[in-house]
């Protein structure tokens, strides 16, 4: 029995860099031709589709049958679209320049029979804020729930479409296996805050030494890097020298300490507002000034997911719709070396956070009464409420266990929230990591006009530096709405709001 033929998907395209739909409804046509007539292999094909956006200009006197979409796209970049690769479709080029290619029919027969079934029916999982998630999370969600390791799910209800588990997903699978996928490419993004002993006078007061603050110790942009170190323990620790991939990247894990990246990161000053007396926050109730950032892994924790996820996918074989779940098992080599560098990913990702606050404490002249922070895109080790133990993979969702402290976010014009777990069994003790995304970057740049962005801005009083239509708040859901949600996974012990917000500049490309 022949095998079926798979093509190149929508997500592909957007994890190699190409957001643009209409570059993505051209790629698509010209491959499916390209695959059904079997003119040329797909992986040949992906190699040309990334080396034309890798540099345009330099394919665009080559006449073969991609000249009108090179044509198309050097038209495109010359009004200004941003379009480059990312980390993991450079690493994709850098691969396929040198590997040796199969004819597609082949290199699938060769691999259909270590392909894993899914199962016929998925396990239950529980959703909350059903009505304000789109059909592709859900579909998402249903393919990762039929997977054969998976034993429970949840979805948040800042839940959206993503890469393999949607964002707001949130799947415990077997104890002994992990899914690169599922963690997300930007290992342990993280929320980060520090409160300070000033009332809210000083963001008037003060605003431009605190703006200049943000501009002189904070860094944002894909590959950017920072000189002086505030701390530099972590890189003393043992793990970085466990594995060759992560010894290969602790120059450019150390380089890079410190900052940002692009996307929906920030740093921002605002106030926070405590509404109640608690034990965990041990501050009384009042306003104070707060500097909040969110940020991840940076390129090492990017590198070492494409590395492992690329890996998983050849060790775990898995139907098309199912193949970016693909599960590494902690039992073997790769999974152990995975579960290391993830950790390790995760401690980059918090000293990373300290680096960026103590900086800007030391500069501001105070030390912070308190620091809370936690982060998503991350796997646990834990049990479920009947003792089973499981790996709990937290897609863009935030840990919410009973008595644990956490941070949601909203838009750079709407507050954020401290928050106190509840432990809710239903949803794997976990609750949303922000107000999750109603529209993509694409429709975002198609139809939020700057004038309407900037009306916003104001009418917040935010001083925005840097940023994008894609990120302007009227992309994201209603933050309110989304916490009034999940009612049953938190109680609401603070509430943020951002006042002078730093974002990369609009040219740069989202790593998020």
């Amino acid at each position: 029995m022949e095998t079926e033929i798979s093509y190149i998907t929508r997500e592909e395209l957007a994890s190699w860099g190409i957001i643009s739909e209409e570059i993505q409804d051209k790629f698509l046509r010209i491959s499916k031709g390209l695959i059904d007539h079997g003119a040329m292999p797909k992986t040949q094909i992906i190699r040309q589709f990334l080396l034309i956006i890798d540099n345009p200009n330099k394919y665009k006197k080559v006449k073969n049958k991609f000249l009108n979409i090179t044509q198309y796209v050097i038209n495109l970049v010359e009004k200004g679209m941003p379009i480059g690769l990312t980390e993991f479709g450079k690493n994709l080029l850098n691969e396929l320049n040198v590997e040796v290619v199969l004819p597609e029919r082949e290199k699938l027969a060769n691999q259909a029979k270590f392909t894993h079934e899914l199962k016929e029916y998925g396990i239950p999982y529980k959703v909350w804020g059903k009505e304000d998630i789109e059909e592709g999370a859900y579909n998402q969600m249903n393919i990762a729930s039929k997977l054969p390791i998976s034993v429970a799910g949840a979805l948040m209800p800042d839940a959206h479409q993503g890469y393999g588990l949607p964002i707001g997903g949130v799947l415990s699978t077997t104890h002994n296996t992990i899914i690169p996928f599922a963690v997300g490419v930007d290992i342990a993004c993280r929320m980060c805050m520090s409160i300070y002993d000033f009332p809210e006078s000083v963001l008037i007061n003060e605003h431009d030494k605190l703006k200049s603050l943000l501009m002189e110790h904070t860094h944002f942009g894909i590959g950017c890097t920072t000189r002086k170190k505030f701390n530099e323990d972590l890189f003393d620790k043992p793990d970085w020298a466990a594995t060759k991939t992560i010894r290969d990247l602790k120059y450019k894990a150390y380089e890079q300490l410190g900052t940002s990246g692009t996307g929906n990161h920030f740093v921002e000053w605002g106030i926070v507002e405590i509404y109640t007396k608690d034990d965990l926050l041990n501050l009384p109730i009042g306003k104070y000034l707060a500097l909040l950032s969110h940020s991840g892994s940076r390129g090492f924790g990017g590198n070492i997911a494409n590395h492992y996820s690329k890996l998983a996918m050849q060790k775990t074989v898995l139907p098309d719709e199912a193949k970016h779940l693909a599960w590494l098992n902690l039992d073997n080599e790769e999974g152990m070396e995975y579960w290391i560098a993830m950790n390790l990913a995760g401690e980059y990702a918090s000293a990373n956070h300290h680096e960026i606050h103590n900086k800007i404490s030391k500069a501001l002249g105070h030390q912070p009464l308190t620091r809370i922070e936690n982060h998503h895109n991350f796997a646990w080790k834990e049990k479920l409420a009947d003792g089973t133990s499981v790996m709990v993979h937290r897609k863009g969702a935030t840990p919410a266990s009973k008595m644990e402290l956490g941070i949601i976010p909203g838009s750079m014009t709407e507050p954020g929230f401290v928050i106190r777990g509840k432990g809710n069994v239903d949803a794997i003790s976990s609750a949303s990591h922000g107000a999750g995304r109603k529209m993509s970057r694409t429709k975002a740049i198609k139809t939020i006009s700057k004038e309407t962005f900037q009306k916003a801005i104001e009418e917040a009083g935010i001083t925005l530096i840097g940023s994008g239509l894609d990120e302007a708040p009227m992309a994201y859901k209603d933050i309110n709405k989304v916490i009034a949600h999940q009612s049953d996974l938190v109680d609401v012990l603070a509430k943020f709001t951002p006042k002078i917000v730093r974002m990369a500049d609009s040219k740069e490309k989202a790593e998020d």
